[in-house]
């Protein structure tokens, strides 16, 4: 062969290759990611977990008639801190969770001395702080799922894509638990 056979073979066969292989690593990277930014939702959720139990301990002290929702709340707590499944199922026991919490917190209303109590306050306000940590980890993971899906479905990278299997990715949509935090007055209680 020719040293211009050799260049114009090498002009029509080297921008493909160059494609599939930038196209892959981005993929790669991309779903790289994913995996990164799940591990900081999986993080955040267990740092809600962790406070479940000692919000369930504060209420019961007060509310001792509640015992049923009470238990639900520590089961789905459970439920959820042992679930590894796809991001789709731990979605759907986040949700059950997060009604669960949100009724515990609906039944500390009912209980005037629980919500001075400042514990109960100290927890709950940590909980906010957790909810609000775990909504910026689900955004930032979403985030990356659309930058991934978008890559996978748009042409031509989505030929690459299919070539080599790249798997879809799920977003994980879950809502607070708890949106804004108790107000306290300067006398100790709320209004």
């Amino acid at each position: 062969m020719t040293p211009a056979a050799l260049a114009l073979l090498g002009l029509i066969v080297l921008p493909p290759v160059v494609f599939v292989v930038a196209t892959y690593n981005t993929l790669v990277a991309l779903r790289n990611h994913i995996g990164e930014s799940w591990a900081d939702v999986d993080t955040e959720l267990k740092r809600r977990y962790e406070l479940i139990p000692n919000l369930v301990e504060t209420v019961k002290g007060y509310a001792k008639h509640e015992r049923e929702t009470l238990e639900r709340v520590v089961e789905l707590r459970n439920q959820c801190a042992a679930d590894h499944g796809s991001v789709v199922h731990q979605a759907g026991t986040e949700k059950q969770l997060v009604a669960g919490v949100q009724r515990l917190l609906a039944v500390a209303e009912s209980y005037p001395e629980l919500k001075a109590d400042r514990n109960f306050l100290q927890l709950q306000q940590e909980l906010v702080n957790t909810e609000d940590r775990i909504q910026a980890a689900r955004r930032f993971y979403n985030g990356n799922v659309r930058d991934y899906r978008n890559k996978c479905e748009s042409f031509p990278s989505n030929l690459i894509a299919g070539l080599f299997h790249f798997e879809a990715h799920d977003f994980f949509d879950v809502d607070p638990a708890v949106r804004e935090a108790p107000q306290v007055d300067m006398a100790g209680h709320r209004p």
